[in-house]
């Protein structure tokens, strides 16, 4: 599970090195959060699209205390609209100004030049000042410009038609970046609620899912024009589906799909010992207490979306793929291993 979960911590750690970046947001004070949230939200959202993604690929069930074991991956797509947000429509005080409107988010290119702004304060009677450049994007850096996530889970046969579903790693990584996981899953077939459809190869179900998903990233002491001591970045997902699934269960291909709901929310805190931030004044710096929790923001998403998939059959031996049309539309793909 360790080595199924490096990809997404190795994802981290490119979110974490723009997180340093971010850092000098924090001269914003009051607009620190603003900017911060425009600029990570397309990655907060194809978070909880690809968690959300691959949890089934047939709509039959175990027979009783049967399993299989699938090891996957996901991708949500993030639209050319998100690659950029404008500065003038996130509601920014008039001590922050900036040499043009419109910037990356982490999903643009670091080939768009990052705006540049400054913040204008009073301590103590004294006007001060800072300056900063939003941070680039990462495009370059993912997968075709999709946010991935893995999908390993077992799945197990219940009494009553029912079937059981769970994901998890503990929190694994390095001493800077450390992540883990833990997803649950319910599908009930339904079939024999349709009459004689049950003799046939059409088989359907419901499924309900959650995901949580917690990754650390330790920044460590910094100096500059932002002090911190013994900070680290707290990253918090929780995930959830209910869909109505469908599936043509042929000997070799099946075909599955399903429509539901995916939603979900996500939280950013950046703790420390302590934090200060270092103003520019005609006389010198002044510096200023930021407290120990300088940056704290949540989000939320949710979108109807339909699934289509095929899944070859040989044997206990399977390997499927699907596509999602939701907000941030996904893929997803993978091998099962099925017994009974």
């Amino acid at each position: 599970m360790k080595k199924i979960l490096l990809p997404l911590l190795t994802l981290m750690v490119s979110f974490s090195v723009k997180a340093q970046e971010l850092e000098t947001i924090l001269l914003a004070k009051e607009d620190a959060s603003k900017l911060t949230n425009a600029y990570l939200n397309p990655a907060m959202k194809g978070f909880i699209y690809s968690m959300n993604n691959g949890w089934y690929h047939t709509a039959k069930v175990h027979k009783k205390f049967g399993f299989d074991i699938s090891i996957g991956a996901n991708a949500s797509f993030i639209p050319s609209e998100d690659e950029m947000f404008n500065l003038t429509k996130i509601g920014l005080s008039s001590n922050t100004t900036y040499n043009q409107n419109t910037t990356a988010t982490v999903a643009g290119s670091n080939s768009i030049t990052p705006a540049e702004l400054t913040y204008t304060t009073t301590i103590d009677g004294q006007q001060v000042e800072a300056n900063f450049t939003m941070p680039e994007g990462i495009k370059e850096d993912l997968p075709a410009n999709a946010v991935p996530a893995p999908s390993v889970q077992v799945g197990l046969g219940l009494p009553f038609k029912f079937e059981a579903m769970l994901r998890y790693s503990p929190k694994v990584g390095s001493d800077d970046v450390k992540g883990g996981l833990f997803g649950i899953g319910v599908k009930k077939e339904i079939t024999d609620w349709f009459g004689p459809m049950d003799k046939t190869p059409l088989h359907v179900s419901l499924l309900a899912a959650y995901t949580n998903m917690n990754v650390d990233y330790t920044i460590g002491d910094v100096d500059g024009d932002i002090e911190a001591r013994n900070a680290v970045t707290e990253f918090r997902l929780n995930s959830y589906t209910v869909q109505a699934i469908a599936s043509l269960n042929f000997p070799v291909i099946n075909i599955y799909g399903g429509v539901g709901y995916n939603g979900g929310n996500t939280s950013l805190d950046m703790r420390g010992d302590s934090f200060y931030a270092n103003y520019s004044t005609p006389l010198g710096t002044e510096r200023e207490n930021l407290g120990t929790n300088p940056l704290s923001l949540s989000s939320s998403s949710g979108s109807f979306n339909t699934t289509l998939g095929a899944r070859l059959s040989l044997g206990f031996f399977k390997i499927f793929g699907s596509y999602t049309l939701q907000e941030y539309n996904s893929v997803n793909a993978g091998i099962a291993f099925s017994f009974r």
